[in-house]
């Protein structure tokens, strides 16, 4: 019977609001609540306090971005372990996260798939997406196998006060060492980062050391850390290895002649790969004029890799590559992505290419895929071109000037008016870069430089991948598309809500659109504002993912759009070049018929290894600025703060972009109330306001290199706290939440 939505005048009772949570498609919020059961002005009051006593019931579990499910629900997607075969023939699995949890796990039912070599066996991980059937169990469907389970601990073995050993876990979320016996230690000393595997159940486990990684102190063991911690594979399998030891420079045969094209690449002074090269010259069309020819070169991977072969099915597992401070975990071997694959100076190298024309605006006339063979002219970093477009040309680029580089920016000119005139949104994030001593030490940490020399190669990537994919549609081929759906209501009412806080309007537009954004950040940068205006907009994004269903890419503003450029580091890239080349019959090691079966999978799968490397990259980038920051404990920094929850504040700092947390605790002693809305606390005696977006100077008082945290203390007194003549709620009536007490 389908459920009835009670009138403006009723609230629904706590079965149908927890009836509307359970047949909702993943987590709702309040806001979604409301919006469904009419609840408005005190009803939403009303509303809070229900969910509350939900929560406190163990009804209803609360999680990030304010959304709530029903208790015990598992995720969507999640990492299951197969249990046993039932009486009826069933694969039963439950969920790896319940070790931690109380009770009985829920039954999960995974379907049968499709697969080669041999069937998952009982032990056996499963990346799986899970739908509710009731009474507790699942239906699963495998998105990707993960081999057997392998319950792995990192931490720092040391020894107690009473000389036993004890490994502390690097993961922050494990508060307790664990016992390590002497037969168990594995040769393991003192400040050692170590992998170790969980023995016994429950209070009474203890950890045996597996491997020793490096001395806590070793710079070099903090990106090693971060690999074991998100899993990230780092050897290749010997059929792979041997597989890129066998492959041979191509040969020109039916290949196009590029060669006297001067393409040149662009890449940062520590780029360790070359997989893209560009040129551009003006467009010799007279109906044409002010266009331009542009060619974007990439590596011709599948030529090397061809579908389900020994390096293929190794590339597929990582998924892409991922990079660190002191190193980088390939997706294909050395052989072939800095050497047969990395568009060197002077040599011959096989690569697949987009020749495209674009009219004096910007806009894409014309575009066409060849196979061919190029000889890199150059090979350029960002700061020299930079430089030379500035009138510090050098031995290399000034050869190169006119029939180069001059046209390379003219290009670069017409492809931002297209961009401009789209409407992108624009989130210019700044990255932080770790430089290094001859020691190996961390010498500082830094912004990282961004000139237009950087956007003249991302405006030149993003044309041919507009290209490849409207290539591809045309032809109605398979895409693995890179799509970016526009934000959800929810994300884009509470975006709404906090910048009117800090000033700015978001228009209540039909069809929200980039631009609608790119114009908030335009009125922000005359401001203060403007680094968290965009963290706002940012946080209100969905993330990106790859799909074969053609949705668009809200951010860059176009109907349709894939990765095409880096088929080194990108397994997504690698699928397009394949269905390219199937599809304008290039030659060998296109995209054959069967592949298009498994997309739906493959793009979950290769989504999430992005975001497993994504984090592993940040978790790095943590540890190595906690132990650049280790001996600075006392010392005073300026900052913003940058997040508001009821138990402190985030901050991030001026001088190395660095993020950090300031504990309730710390702050002056007072009754604190978290709004939110305004994204704020509040001293309800003292009157002090901590909000988003607020300068800050604070203290160190802890950077612990073994999790990647810093622990701050606000330092009283101008820029940190201010003053308000009357309480936030007066402008937004019911919006506080929790009440928060600093104890001293």
């Amino acid at each position: 019977m389908p459920r009835r939505t009670p009138t403006s005048q009723e609230r629904p009772t706590k079965e149908q609001i927890l009836d509307y949570i359970e047949t909702s498609t993943g987590r709702v919020g309040k806001r979604e609540i409301a919006r469904a059961f009419r609840l408005g002005g005190p009803d939403r009051i009303w509303l809070k306090s229900v969910l509350k006593e939900l929560e406190q019931e163990g009804q209803l579990e609360r999680h990030r971005g304010r959304k709530v499910s029903r208790a015990g629900r598992l995720p969507e997607v999640t990492v299951i372990r197969i249990s046993h075969i039932d009486e009826d023939g069933e694969v039963v699995a439950h969920p790896i996260s319940w070790q931690d949890e109380d009770g009985d796990p829920p039954t999960i039912y995974l379907a049968s798939a499709r697969r080669r070599g041999p069937a998952p066996g009982i032990g056996d991980r499963v990346l799986a997406r899970l739908s509710f059937t009731g009474d507790d169990t699942y239906d699963a469907r495998a998105i990707k196998f993960l081999g057997p389970d392998m319950r792995q601990l990192l931490g720092v073995f040391e020894r107690d006060d009473r000389g036993k050993g004890i490994l502390r876990p690097a993961d922050r979320r494990q508060k307790y060492p664990y016992p390590v016996m002497p037969d168990h230690e594995g040769g393991a000393q003192p400040g050692e980062y170590v992998v170790a595997e969980p023995l016994g159940d429950g209070r009474n486990q203890k950890a045996r050391v597996i491997e020793r990684i490096g001395n806590e102190d070793d710079p070099k063991s903090i990106s090693l850390v971060a690999i074991h911690t998100h899993g990230l594979p780092v050897e290749f399998p010997p059929e792979a290895l041997a597989q890129a030891e066998r492959a041979e420079p191509a040969e020109l045969d039916e290949r196009e002649d590029l060669r006297s094209i001067p393409l040149v690449t662009i890449d940062g002074a520590d780029a360790r790969d070359f997989d893209d090269a560009v040129f551009a010259e003006p467009d010799l069309d007279g109906q044409n004029e002010g266009g331009w020819r542009i060619i974007v070169a990439i590596a011709d991977v599948a030529w090397y890799v061809r579908h389900n072969d020994d390096l293929d099915r190794a590339a597929r597992e990582r998924g892409n590559s991922a990079y660190f401070p002191d190193r980088i975990v390939p997706m294909l071997p050395e052989k072939l992505s800095n050497d047969l694959c990395s568009l060197r100076p002077g040599e011959d190298r096989a690569c697949l290419a987009a020749d495209m024309r674009i009219d004096a605006t910007g806009n894409l006339l014309s575009h066409r895929f060849t196979r061919g063979l190029m000889r890199s002219a150059a090979r350029l970093t960002y700061d020299q071109v930079q430089a030379a477009r500035d009138g510090a040309t050098d031995d290399k680029t000034r050869p190169l000037m006119a029939r180069v580089i001059e046209p390379l920016f003219g290009a670069y000119a017409s492809l931002a008016k297209a961009r401009d005139n789209r409407g992108t949104l624009d989130l210019d994030i700044p990255e932080r870069q770790v430089l290094f001593r001859e020691d190996g030490w961390i010498d500082r940490i830094v912004p990282r430089a961004r000139y237009d020399s950087h956007r003249l190669i991302e405006e030149f990537m993003i044309a041919a991948n507009v290209a490849a994919a409207e290539a591809l549609h045309a032809k109605k081929a398979p895409v693995m598309y890179r799509v970016h759906e526009q934000p959800s209501m929810g994300d884009v009412e509470t975006l709404r809500e906090s910048l009117a806080a800090l000033g700015f309007k978001l228009a209540r537009a039909g069809t929200l659109r980039p631009s609608h954004f790119a114009g908030l950040l335009a009125q922000a940068a005359k401001t203060e504002k403007l680094q968290i205006v965009s963290d706002l907009i940012l946080r209100a994004q969905s993330k990106a993912v790859y799909s074969p269903d053609e949705k668009g890419h809200f951010g860059l503003a176009l109907r349709r759009y894939c990765h095409f450029t880096s088929p080194i580091r990108r397994y997504a890239d690698l699928l397009v070049h394949r269905a390219l080349i199937r599809t304008m019959k290039l030659g060998d090691g296109g995209l054959p018929n069967e592949a298009e079966e498994t997309f739906v999978e493959v793009g979950e799968q290769i989504s999430a290894t992005e975001r497993r490397a994504a984090a592993a990259e940040r978790n790095a980038l943590d540890r190595f600025t906690s132990a650049y920051l280790a001996d600075r404990v006392g010392s005073t920094f300026s900052g913003r703060i940058s997040g508001v929850t009821r138990f402190g504040l985030f901050i991030c700092l001026d001088e190395t972009g660095a993020d950090g947390f300031v504990p309730i605790r710390t702050l002056p002693w007072d009754h604190y109330h978290h709004d939110e809305t305004l994204q704020s606390l509040t001293g309800d005696q003292s009157g002090l306001v901590f909000s988003l977006g607020q300068s800050v100077k604070a203290e160190l008082l802890e950077a612990e290199p073994r999790t990647g945290s810093l622990i701050f203390s606000l330092l009283e007194g101008r820029g940190n706290s201010r003053s308000v003549a009357s309480k936030p709620t007066s402008r937004h009536p019911g919006k506080r939440s929790k009440r928060r007490r600093r104890r001293g």
